[in-house]
């Protein structure tokens, strides 16, 4: 057995057939084997469902129901913010505010910032939404907390000139 590869050796087809026990390749009559069928080809519908991990159909209802009721509801606030000094009037009245909204300026400025602040913030909140239902992740809490933000954001919008109109201040102050 001196035709052995050493260590280190590389051995040859042959002499790896031959120290295996197989007869050699000119001894073996050559077998014409069937190609394997390829794999079938994917559809675009195929290819988009092995991408996506499996999700929970309950969690996306939720989640597309909320952002709907969201935008729903960033469009009719974000129109009666626009037109502020009439809501803070309205907002008075059933308060018991004596006096009018005088602060109209502010008004503007801040009802603006405030309805902007809606609108981006529903962006965000379904930029954030649809991404995570895409990863097949948990996320109907996330309208819910996009909601929460924007609003308190929304609030101290509305409050700044509230807050330095002089009926609001003068009721404050009784």
């Amino acid at each position: 057995m001196t035709d052995r590869p050493r260590y280190g050796e590389y051995a040859t087809p042959e002499e790896q057939r031959l120290l295996r026990g197989l007869p050699p390749v000119e001894d073996v009559a050559p077998q014409t084997l069937a190609p394997a069928p390829p794999p079938p080809a994917r559809t675009g519908a195929a290819q988009e469902s092995a991408a996506k991990p499996a999700g929970r159909p309950w969690d996306r209802v939720i989640t597309i129901g909320l952002l709907a009721y969201g935008v729903i509801n960033v469009f009719m606030t974000g129109m009666s913010y626009l037109n502020l000094p009439d809501v803070m009037n309205q907002s008075m009245a059933i308060l018991g505010i004596e006096g009018e909204f005088t602060n109209f300026a502010q008004g503007k400025i801040w009802g603006t910032v405030a309805a902007t602040v809606l609108v981006v913030g529903w962006v965000l909140t379904a930029w954030l939404s649809l991404r995570r239902l895409r990863t097949g992740r948990l996320t109907w809490w996330v309208p819910l907390v996009g909601a929460v933000a924007t609003g308190l954001v929304a609030s101290f919008c509305i409050a700044v000139p509230m807050m330095s109109d002089p009926a609001f201040i003068a009721y404050l102050a009784s």
